[in-house]
Formats: structure tokens, C-alpha cells, sequence
């Protein structure tokens, strides 16, 4: 059945409902789809179970581990996720971001990763003061942490030391890049930019989550191909792709996120309807 005729279900898989996934489900129904919640609490699926008809699925788990293993699971019943189990894998580890980044590449901060804090230590000796330390998972700017000198060093990476999970002790740092008071978020869905906004906080973390203020900006052609290709890069569907200026100008990608969050984006664009547009470029490109 073709999605453009508004007869196809489709599922919207989460835990937890909020604003964003309510929107989509509002327009999916707007545009005459079954649309229905799929909870991850209850999910299972047998390793040798049988594929089912098929169909789609957005995946707005927001457990990270849990959207990865839900979309394993239900691609393995024969449906279509959105985004993908590769993609949730490789967008919520900022190492293998990275790594995606500049095997296509993108322009990044300087990114090292080290197997210990002790390796870290040196790391961050290497790629010059201030550095930034970030955990391998996680978002809304939590646990990032910015290193001014190899004393303060010493002592964030005792702490990390202490840590009782091992993927806790591997460090992730990147150079800090000393923007001019913003950076941008760009939302791309299959390749194609639906908005994009910037981001100006008092702390040097600009995340909405975290306070930080937006306002809608227009992005130039470099930029959004950089935005596009860095979405591309990952293998992301729906994309939250995260860049920011230096004061000479260039334009980095600091990261792809696979869950996007954009009731920011959403109030910063007024009358432009987030959900609808994801809704329009997933949902009528799937028949």
C-alpha cells in the first residue's frame, strides 16, 4: 500500500511519550496513517522467530542500549527502522561519530580517544589545552566536562579512574573550539535539511536541555551540504547534526544525533511544523 495514501500503520516505538513523539503521532494520523505506540517495555522477540508482514517504525526510544538492541529486534521481524539499529549504534557512541566523520572526510575538533585515563593524560598534553572530555554515551551535555590545565587534568581523570565501569574509564576528548558565542543544530531527514537554528547560552555548553536559547537561522550552501554529508556519514535517517564556527570561520561537526529532540527547534521556527515535515519525508518515501 502506497504511505502517500495514508493507509499504512505505522508504529512509533517508545518508553516514554513526550511532546516530540506526540507531534509525530498527531501527524501521522493527520495524514490518515494507523498510527500507534509501540512500547520498548514490552518487547521480545525469539533469536529464531519468523519475520513478520513488515512495516515501519520510528524509533524514538530514548534509551540509548535499548533503542539499539529494540531496533535489532524488530528488523529482524522483516520492519523498516527509523532510524536503524547501525545507525542508533554509530550515532550514540561519539567514538565511532568520529570515526565515520573522517573516514568521509567531514571537518571535526581534533578527536583522540584513549584506552585509560593515564593514556588520556598524555592525550590531552598532546592536543593542547583547553580539552574537552566527554562520555563515549550520553547527551543534553551531561558528564562533558572542559580540562583548562594539565592540573586540573590530573585530577578530572582520578575521578574517571574511580569509575566502576570499565567504558567508563575510556576517555573521549576533543580540542575545544572557541566559538563565537553559538553554535548550530541542523535537523536532515533522507538527506535533506528541514531546519536549522542556533544555539546561545551563557555557559559554554549551548544544549536547549541545559537553558541554552535558540533562534532560527538559514544556513549557507557549505554549510548545509557539511550538515547533509555528516548525517550521510553515520547512516542516520533523521538526524540532529551539531556544528560549530571557529573564530577563523570553519565550520566543524561536532556531532550526529540519532534521537532527535526538537521542540526547541519547533519554537525557535514558530509556524514551521517539525513533526509533519520528518513525517512527509519518512513516511511518504517508504512505500
Amino acid at each position: 500500500m502506497n504511505a502517500r495514501g495514508g493507509r499504512d500503520p505505522v508504529l512509533v516505538l517508545a518508553s516514554r511519550v513526550g511532546p516530540d513523539e506526540k507531534g509525530l503521532l498527531t501527524a501521522l494520523r493527520r495524514g490518515g496513517h494507523a498510527a500507534e505506540v509501540l512500547d520498548t517495555n514490552a518487547l521480545r522477540r525469539a533469536a529464531s522467530g519468523p519475520a513478520g508482514p513488515g512495516g515501519l517504525v520510528l524509533n524514538r526510544e530514548i534509551g540509548q542500549v535499548r533503542a539499539r538492541y529494540a531496533a535489532t529486534m524488530l528488523e529482524a521481524a522483516g520492519m523498516t527502522v527509523v532510524n536503524s539499529a547501525a545507525a542508533v549504534q554509530t550515532c550514540g557512541d561519539k567514538w565511532l561519530t568520529s570515526l565515520a566523520l573522517a573516514r568521509a572526510g567531514l571537518p571535526a575538533p581534533r578527536t583522540v580517544l584513549a584506552a585509560s585515563p593515564a593514556a588520556a593524560e598524555e592525550a590531552a598534553a598532546e592536543v593542547g589545552f583547553p580539552v574537552v572530555l566527554k562520555p563515549l554515551v550520553g547527551s543534553w551535555g551531561r558528564l562533558v566536562t572542559r580540562v583548562r590545565d594539565a592540573e586540573e587534568a590530573a585530577t578530572v581523570l582520578e575521578h574517571v579512574g574511580a569509575q566502576p565501569s570499565p567504558q567508563a574509564q575510556v576517555v573521549y576528548l576533543q580540542e575545544y573550539v572557541d566559538k563565537p558565542g553559538y553554535d548550530l543544530r541542523a535537523l536532515v531527514v533522507r538527506g535533506e535539511l528541514v531546519a536549522a537554528m542556533r544555539r546561545y547560552a551563557d555557559d559554554w555548553r549551548t544544549n536547549v536541555s541545559r537553558g541554552g536559547r535558540a533562534e532560527p537561522c538559514v544556513l549557507d550552501p557549505d554549510t548545509e551540504k557539511l550538515a547533509v554529508r555528516a548525517a550521510e556519514a553515520t547512516g542516520a535517517d533523521i538526524a540532529g547534526v551539531d556544528l560549530v564556527e571557529d573564530r577563523a570561520g570553519a565550520v566543524l561537526v561536532l556531532e550526529v544525533n540519532h534521537r532527535v529532540e526538537f521542540a526547541g527547534l519547533q519554537a525557535a521556527h514558530g509556524g514551521l511544523d517539525i513533526a509533519a515535515s520528518i513525517v512527509d519525508r519518512i513516511v511518504g518515501g517508504a512505500s
